[in-house]
């Protein structure tokens, strides 16, 4: 917290004015810059504090892993395709979906704690402390991935694509990510306790990741609940990790817009909900913060 402290923070023209030069203050965007990157990096530092938080954040979905891969796997019969490698883009959805919701419980403790009413004491931008929770989380949600990486190459899953599609694949996972985590902070302002976001966020997200073809396939399911698995945005995220680590077989796309074009509707779904729903955590963080 230290980081963030009024006596460390100088303005810069009070700093040139110090060397002897001529003052000159810095411009909006460079301190925005700045301030969002001093709340990053209190965050991370809060989060290497509390190793409990990333232990707890990787472990449900290598039970997953474990889980689908080893005890339903020999049940679970998916034709054209071996279903460790079918399963693997699932879990990786999901865990950057599930990994999302820190932004809006973290929002939501902050809020309970009074931290959000020391950050308005400080002379810095309005929007730094939402930049720099979403940004810490993606962090979280990057290292989450690697380690279910690791996890998949040891009970067989593999990449057959080129290095430049595995990285296609892994940036389309992560921008997904920062894009929900925005949907989350709104939803972490938008509650009365932390204790209600977690309630709150698994009933929006439960039905999103188990209705789709995260661990099943869409057609397998009943035709009402086929036709919101195939315009489900997970599905979209899914079918495109999938497609881009190369772990389709020869199972041909389902018959559905989002399905056939899996990239592009995860790229204008994440651009959607930057575009909707930065600006509407930003009013709501200025309301909140002036009361």
């Amino acid at each position: 917290m230290s980081v963030l402290a009024p006596e460390n923070r100088q303005p810069e023209n009070r700093r040139s004015a110090i060397r002897g030069g001529t003052p000159e203050p810095p411009s909006e965007l460079s301190m925005w810059f700045s301030d969002g990157w001093t709340v990053t990096k209190r965050n991370l530092t809060k989060l290497k504090r509390s190793p409990d938080m990333l232990i707890f954040a990787v472990l449900q979905p290598i039970m997953f892993v474990l889980l689908f891969s080893q005890i339903y796997g020999g049940s679970i019969q998916v034709e054209g395709a071996d279903y460790t490698q079918y399963l693997m883009a699932g879990i990786f959805a999901q865990t950057v979906i599930f990994g999302s919701t820190f932004s809006g419980s973290a929002m939501a403790q902050d809020l309970k704690d009074g931290i959000i009413d020391r950050f308005r004491t400080l002379p810095m931008s309005s929007s730094a402390v939402l930049i720099g929770r979403t940004n810490s989380d993606l962090v979280l949600n990057a290292l989450s991935v690697v380690i279910m990486m690791g996890t998949g190459f040891v009970v067989g899953w593999r990449v057959n694509a080129s290095m430049g599609s595995f990285l296609a694949g892994l940036g389309l996972l992560l921008l997904f990510s920062y894009a929900f985590s925005w949907v989350m902070a709104l939803l972490g302002m938008s509650v009365k306790s932390p204790e209600v976001i977690n309630n709150a966020s698994f009933m929006i997200l439960f039905p999103l990741t188990f209705i789709s073809n995260a661990f099943v396939q869409s057609q397998n399911l009943p035709s009402a609940l086929e036709t919101f698995a195939n315009w489900n945005p997970v599905s979209a995220l899914v079918q495109a990790a999938r497609e881009l680590f190369g772990n389709t077989g020869t199972l041909p796309a389902p018959d559905a817009w989002p399905m056939q074009n899996a990239v592009l509707t995860v790229l204008i779904g994440a651009a959607l909900m930057l575009v909707v729903f930065v600006p509407l955590c930003i009013r709501k963080f200025r309301l909140i913060s002036s009361r």
